[in-house]
């Protein structure tokens, strides 16, 4: 009876953990929605979505979770796979609120599907120059803003939101998940290889000055996440300031 019992108990615990997403497991929401795991707390959302003048692009974001509590960084392109992320954070972690999304500069490939977070009632901040800059824009606006640094509670942990210099925008801001050692870059960044990519808003003479800026300030991190493209670590810093340095 004893052995039934452990027998019982272990194949209880294997069906609850079956379901749980491993680091690296590529998660195919649809055809238009992706989720890397970083960790059990940290995910890479990529939404793929078709410009006139670059085709079909893979855009990055970022969904933290601590303690019931969850931020995105970076809403998908459009409301449709905005919905789409919303619906698997709820479903994947029953019980989970979402308190926050944080926007990384003015471009619909940032805050596009803003609209639906704020009809589930999940408050958006950004710099203040994003707010201008997206009003410009003639963009749904984020609500909260800050001039430099914005801390964000999520459970026990403070995420940190920073503008360090113009770069791909004049308001792109990195945000920084100190537990996990998280940098999220967004469109500042480039992954290893890639192209300068668009530059209609860009001060490229700032571009490299900024991240040096930002790899001294993240020096420690262990993975960075560009707005496009793959994940690395700081070589990814290193890389962005050769691409931008005269």
């Amino acid at each position: 009876m004893k052995y039934r019992r452990l027998l019982f108990l272990l194949f209880c615990f294997i069906a609850v953990n079956a379901h749980a997403q491993q680091p690296g497991d590529t998660l195919k929401i649809s055809e238009d929605l992706l989720i890397v795991p970083l960790s059990n707390k940290s995910f890479i959302h990529i939404s793929y979505v078709t410009y006139p003048s670059f085709g079909r692009v893979a855009c990055n974001g970022m969904v933290y979770i601590n303690q019931n509590k969850a931020v995105v960084m970076d809403t998908p392109p459009n409301n449709e796979i905005s919905r789409e992320l919303i619906n698997w954070i709820e479903e994947e972690f029953q019980g989970v609120s979402i308190d926050a999304v944080v926007i990384n500069h003015f471009h619909s490939d940032c805050l596009g599907g803003l609209e639906v977070f704020h009809e589930a009632g999940v408050t958006s901040y950004a710099s203040a120059l994003t707010r201008k800059l997206a009003e410009q824009d003639n963009a749904i606006l984020p609500q909260k803003t800050f001039k430099k640094q914005k801390k964000l509670k999520i459970g026990d942990v403070r995420l940190e939101c920073r503008y360090l210099g113009e770069g791909h925008t004049r308001d792109n801001i990195v945000c920084w998940i100190p537990d996990e050692k998280v940098l999220f870059g967004g469109c500042m960044v480039k992954s290893v290889n890639a192209s300068k990519g668009n530059l209609a808003d860009a001060n490229v003479e700032a571009w490299p000055h900024t991240v040096a800026q930002i790899k001294k300030e993240y020096a420690n991190a262990t993975t960075v996440v560009p707005g496009h493209g793959s994940a690395g670590g700081t070589e990814l810093l290193d890389y962005t300031i050769q691409l931008f340095t005269p």
